[in-house]
């Protein structure tokens, strides 16, 4: 069931090339984008990997339609295409993503006033801000600090004029990625 590093390019290449939700730029443009933040800002393959791969299961088949003023998920969607590919310090970022967005709006006051009106509104489909509790408990998880570092680079990369590297560039940090999960495992 996993995805092979191939089988990820061509769903960016092809899946990617669609419009990012409301927001003025593809999916690959996005993922492009927050994986070159997640570089400049001297993250480990890993983290660049997870950046680069947040979204993935937005790109994925789905057996029923996305329903309107649902959460589709996709933040766990990916995991089962990307486990035994990628170790944790991949596939938790990625995981924990959306819920890093419910923390940050917790802890900063002037986060949600930041996000663009897509991320508002697929944050109060997503359970809205955390609680005092909820957050406790998330800023506690192992990568948790990682997702929140996704987190902000995720609502940056929506810049229509950003020229990040291309995929290929990417390829070379995903296969660096695979290489140091399956040293670890």
């Amino acid at each position: 069931m996993a995805l092979q590093i191939a089988q990820i390019t061509e769903l960016f290449l092809v899946q990617g090339a669609l419009r990012y939700g409301a927001e003025a730029i593809s999916q690959q443009q996005h993922a492009l984008q927050c994986a070159h933040l997640a570089e400049r800002a001297g993250s480990t393959d890993e983290l660049v990997a997870a950046a680069l791969l947040h979204d993935l299961g937005h790109l994925l088949p789905r057996t029923a339609p996305k329903a309107a003023g649902i959460d589709d998920l996709h933040q766990y969607m990916a995991i089962p295409f990307l486990r035994g590919v990628f170790g944790e310090a991949v596939l938790e970022p990625v995981r924990m993503h959306v819920d890093a967005k419910r923390y940050l709006c917790h802890v900063d006051e002037q986060y949600w006033a930041g996000l663009s009106p897509a991320s508002q509104r697929s944050l109060e489909l997503q359970g809205g801000a955390f609680s005092a509790e909820e957050a406790a408990a998330f800023i506690a998880q192992p990568f948790a600090a990682d997702a929140v570092a996704l987190r902000r680079w995720d609502d940056l990369a929506k810049d229509p004029t950003a020229r990040p590297p291309g995929w290929a560039h990417y390829v070379a940090v995903l296969e660096r990625a695979c290489i140091a999960s399956a040293a670890v495992a």
